[in-house]
């Protein structure tokens, strides 16, 4: 039933209309009593009317209602009531139209005298035909209202199930920020006071630098912290202001507090995106991390560099002079920098140098966004 309803869907308006006229004037001619001039031409007229019943529902109707003179049953008028039950809420306007062709299809044409009990028994049957199309128009417009309200329902449903996952979403996110901000923080904060106090009390060069490093990092660290906090707590809303993501203007900064001996050499035009600004920052930074942690005692180059329309960094570091410490690591910083070059349409390249050393070279488009 639902294939051949999908199959009659598909078939255009304007060739149903066609084929109805058609089968309305086929009808009214061999069924019709009298082929006067008038009857015809009113036939005609209610058939040819058929092909604006969309448009004009209960006007078609109207002009329908002659032929049910003419003939018993009429296409053309049960057409007709169908289309004006399917289109028309109004149930008393549907019973007039039903009374009316019940009426017109039991007077007797031409007029004579009246059989008045064949007349009530034509009546009845008339009511009984022509409440036929009306019942299954309305029947039409109800599984259409129908189908249009499971939409909506269908619609609400993925609306609340989408609420429901950012409410989800935002509480597993501000419970990682209470996470972060009660736990890692702390821990940071403590770092830094430590080292702090460690660079006033201690008398030894080597070991007041040390302290300060850390406590400079412990404080750069905070910092990022704080913005993360701010990321979480903001939910994908816009109320929340963010910190300033770190460009190619902060690079010395990070090479300054670094904790290695780094030399910092190139430079890049002023038109370099902003991402891809992040993304070199990002790539010395995770590349300097990885020297302290995995190379004690090495000294790092980095090296900005163009290349056409592709700009990049070459960070470079000798081999370790003393073992390295067992420091945990997520072994997930080149792969999201590797991410990052991805989603910029560039390249991250990775690997031991024949000194024995590590090579990280990034390279992404000059405009990249």
């Amino acid at each position: 039933m639902s294939r051949a309803r999908a199959v009659w869907q598909r078939v255009p308006a304007p060739v149903v209309d066609i084929v109805l006229v058609a089968v309305a004037a086929v009808d009214a001619w061999l069924i019709m009593w009298e082929h006067t001039r008038l009857g015809v031409a009113l036939a005609a007229l209610g058939c040819a009317a058929l092909a604006f019943r969309r448009r004009f529902p209960l006007g078609v109707f109207l002009l329908t209602l002659p032929i049910a003179l003419m003939q018993d049953v009429a296409v053309a008028v049960l057409v007709s009531l169908f289309t004006l039950a399917e289109r028309s809420r109004d149930r008393r306007l549907l019973a007039g139209c039903v009374a009316l062709s019940a009426i017109a299809s039991s007077t007797p044409w031409p007029l004579a005298e009246v059989d008045r009990t064949m007349t009530v028994v034509f009546f009845v049957y008339g009511l009984a035909t022509a409440a036929a199309p009306v019942l299954f128009g309305q029947l039409v417009q109800a599984q259409r209202d129908l189908a249009r309200r499971l939409v909506e329902i269908e619609e609400a449903r993925e609306h609340e199930r989408a609420l429901h996952a950012q409410a989800v979403l935002a509480r597993e996110r501000a419970q990682l920020a209470r996470e972060m901000h009660d736990v890692v923080s702390h821990q940071v904060s403590l770092i830094a006071v430590r080292a702090g106090a460690l660079q006033v009390a201690t008398q030894d060069m080597d070991a007041k630098e040390a302290a300060g490093t850390i406590r400079s990092l412990s404080v750069t660290t905070l910092d990022e912290l704080r913005t993360m906090v701010t990321l979480l707590r903001a939910s994908g809303g816009h109320a929340t202001e963010l910190t300033p993501q770190p460009t190619l203007a902060d690079l010395h900064k990070l090479v300054e507090s670094s904790g290695t001996h780094v030399e910092l050499s190139g430079e890049l035009p002023p038109s370099v995106g902003t991402p891809a600004q992040r993304a070199v920052y990002r790539t010395v930074q995770e590349s300097l991390t990885n020297v302290r942690k995995h190379a004690p005692g090495a000294t790092a180059r980095v090296e900005l560099w163009q290349d056409g329309d592709d700009v990049g960094v070459t960070v470079t570091n000798t081999a370790p002079t003393r073992p390295s410490l067992p420091l945990p690591g997520s072994q997930q910083g080149l792969v999201g920098l590797r991410e990052r070059a991805d989603i910029l349409r560039g390249t991250l390249d990775s690997g031991p140098t024949a000194e024995g050393g590590y090579r990280v070279r990034l390279r992404v488009p000059l405009s990249a966004d």
